[in-house]
């Protein structure tokens, strides 16, 4: 089936995968960027069914190709769902990369109500996710960024906490009961250093970024080497994700949009590591 593109998300991930961080193997080439895509469907094979149900043209959706970054895209239907009404077209093709990656970590730690999780990196915009998420499933959180972040992150019902010298002693301060898991979205050193000292179990850590650190015994979820890609939690995150959007009780800050043509500056602003809030193409 054939998706006109109205928005497209930009990922870390993106810029991670022709960067060579993930390795430089000739055998991926050419490279196509672009995992998730919001849309109208222009034309559907016979019996066009997506997870969610069968498939027509007009309808609008949300789709994770390959190669995204374009105008129009032809996807599998497996691929394809649709976009609630009350969603915007940004929020919808920035949603499911990051938001998947979010209860991808959620689940693998399976905190409980009461038990306390840290997220590094928490106003981001999957740890802004995991964030909302974890509080709406009764979890304290604590949550790491820079100042000018903290308010956001109070709205959200997380105790923020200043990332820097001193850390760890903040993050005791900030959960005397102690620690139960940790969301690595920050991926410095500082952060894995304090997690392992937080935490009785290596395990209980899962970052979505720091690949140098796997010999720390912590889990990485994701695209990257010896990651845990997800692949069914993150399929079947959408069913969590498009709806709580779509009832206001999940929010994606949009940090910056761009047309197509200037996607190298969207991702000269992701590299940079503080975008605000999910970049986005406009084609």
């Amino acid at each position: 089936m054939t998706i006109e593109v109205r928005a497209a998300g930009v990922n870390p991930f993106d810029t991670k995968v022709y960067s060579g961080a993930f390795g430089t193997d000739p055998a991926t080439l050419p490279i196509s960027l672009g995992v998730e895509v919001a849309g109208v469907v222009t034309a559907v094979g016979d019996g066009a069914t997506g997870p969610a149900g069968p498939l027509s043209v007009g309808d609008e959706v949300v789709a994770r190709p390959s190669g995204g970054y374009a105008t129009a895209v032809t996807v599998k239907a497996a691929v394809v769902v649709p976009k609630p009404a009350e969603v915007s077209w940004e929020v919808a093709s920035g949603l499911l990369a990051a938001g998947g990656t979010a209860v991808h970590a959620l689940t693998l730690l399976d905190l409980k109500e009461g038990q306390t999780l840290v997220v590094h990196g928490a106003s981001g915009a999957v740890g802004l996710l995991a964030v909302q998420l974890a509080v709406a499933a009764g979890v304290k959180v604590v949550g790491t960024a820079g100042g000018t972040r903290h308010e956001l992150l109070r709205r959200h019902g997380a105790v923020p906490v200043t990332y820097g010298d001193g850390l760890l002693d903040r993050l005791r301060e900030a959960a005397p009961s102690g620690v139960d898991g940790v969301f690595d979205v920050a991926g410095t050193d500082e952060a894995i250093d304090a997690s392992l000292e937080l935490v009785s179990d290596p395990a209980q850590i899962v970052s979505a970024v720091a690949f140098g650190r796997a010999a720390a015994g912590i889990r990485l979820i994701g695209g990257g080497p010896g990651a845990d890609p997800g692949t069914e939690i993150r399929g079947e995150a959408w069913r969590t994700l498009l709806p709580l959007a779509a009832q206001g009780r999940l929010e994606l800050p949009i940090g910056r949009t761009f047309p197509l043509s200037e996607a190298a500056a969207a991702h000269e602003l992701v590299a940079g590591g503080h975008p605000g809030g999910k970049v986005v193409l406009l084609p």
